[in-house]
């Protein structure tokens, strides 16, 4: 069974393949791009650059290459550190994640001048995914990075959701929430975008450089009050707003999803044997409430047969948070099979898989965890109590211990998570 949510997982992953999503958006007959439903003829442009940042803007801009080849100028795009993708044309800049570091700052100024230096007969495509915002800081005064910084880690602790998140990352920088296609305007921008966000919405989506942002200051002071954390922000400059005249030459293309990494899972899950239901796509919440509520629906399943009989797979995707209080390393996707494990304890046969689908579950080098029925007695055995790890927020450690931890490296895409439940 852990055989086959892996296989699962995989395929997955396969269907998120930036190369794979960008190609299939993406035409380029020599003459004329055309992306989505639009069409751009490249003689109307002197120069097309590829910016951007995100975990898997690498792979996106190298499939950009790929596709456009000589027609590809330059470019600059930040990108997490030790991605092994190369570019030709592109220069690839490794930064920090999840909290930014200088690397990406300097990479956020030199993103900045090629946008400023974009005049209408400029094609900028700029491709973003999941992990831009903290890839490419560009904290606007009187905020420094060393704020930002120190902002960044507070927000992940307290367990702050990334619609959260973003809205702040938002209102202390230059380039997010729609401003970097105020500084590039009046040139022609098309953004790629691999969505890591529930809802696929763009303004939240690396905190939507190119889009309108619906947030306000007021939305921050909110989350400021709601999490009691002493920030003062400068009342400056707002954000622009969906229906801005800068954003009259941008096209924002959503090119891969979450969903579409859950339709392949699925295929996958029923050719492997499985009666097989989606749970959703849109879990978000503490990770340990929501891995009770999954090990609920595996109990009523062992119990009645409901709401599908055996085999059964289960599959959810979404982005849940952690609300850290003790000392120890995980990640939301290890934590969630520890929390679900224990819900499930004695109950029955089933096996619990969680895992990012961009390879790192928190700061940590595991994608997730897996364990079945036996995981927990086998614990004990060792001499490891298994809610004492949950309480230490230590799930890493003790999956580590049961060879438990799944570690595929960086995969080269971002779609948030997936978790796929069997009971066979």
């Amino acid at each position: 069974m852990k055989k086959h949510a892996l296989k699962i997982f995989r395929a997955a992953l396969r269907a998120a393949d930036p190369a794979v999503v960008v190609g299939r958006h993406l035409r380029f007959d020599g003459k004329t791009l055309l992306a989505g439903k639009k069409r751009y003829r490249l003689s109307d442009f002197d120069r097309t650059q590829v910016i951007g940042a995100g975990k898997a803007a690498a792979a996106m801009a190298r499939a950009v290459e790929k596709i456009l080849g000589s027609r590809v100028s330059g470019g600059f795009v930040n990108v997490k550190d030790g991605d092994s993708i190369r570019t030709r044309r592109v220069h690839l800049n490794p930064s920090g994640h999840p909290v930014p570091d200088e690397r990406g700052f300097e990479g956020a100024r030199r993103i900045a001048a090629i946008a400023r230096a974009a005049g209408p007969r400029d094609l900028l495509i700029c491709v973003i995914s999941g992990g831009a915002s903290a890839l490419m800081p560009s904290p606007a005064a009187p905020v420094t990075l060393s704020s930002m910084q120190d902002l960044t880690r507070t927000l992940l602790a307290c367990g702050a959701t990334i619609h959260e998140l973003n809205t702040v990352r938002k209102h202390i920088s230059e380039l997010s929430g729609g401003q970097l296609a105020r500084l590039a305007s009046p040139a022609t921008i098309l953004t790629l975008v691999l969505s890591d966000v529930v809802g696929d919405d763009l303004d939240v989506i690396g905190s939507g450089p190119t889009v309108g942002d619906r947030s306000t200051l007021s939305d921050v002071a909110r989350i400021f009050k709601k999490y009691s954390i002493d920030f003062q922000i400068e009342r400056g400059v707002e954000t622009p707003k969906p229906g801005d005249p800068v954003f009259d030459r941008v096209q924002n293309l959503i090119v891969g999803s979450n969903r579409l990494a859950i339709d392949a899972a699925t295929a996958e899950a029923r050719a492997l044997g499985y009666r097989t239901m989606v749970l959703s796509t849109f879990i978000e919440g503490e990770t340990r409430e929501i891995g009770a509520m999954h090990a609920a629906v595996v109990k009523e399943i062992l119990a009645s047969g409901r709401p599908m009989k055996r085999p059964a797979c289960i599959l959810s995707g979404g982005e849940t948070t952690v609300t850290v209080k003790g000392p120890g390393l995980g990640g939301r996707n290890q934590e969630f099979v520890l929390a679900a494990s224990l819900a499930l304890d004695g109950f029955g046969p089933a096996t619990i898989f969680s895992a990012g689908t961009d390879g790192i579950d928190g700061p940590t080098d595991a994608a997730g965890a897996v364990a079945d029925e036996n995981t927990l007695a086998r614990a004990r055995k060792l001499g490891l109590d298994p809610r004492a790890f949950l309480d230490e927020n230590d799930s890493y450690h003790f999956f580590e211990h049961l060879d438990g931890l799944v570690k595929t490296g960086p995969t080269g895409t971002n779609v948030m998570d997936l978790r796929v439940l069997i009971v066979p």
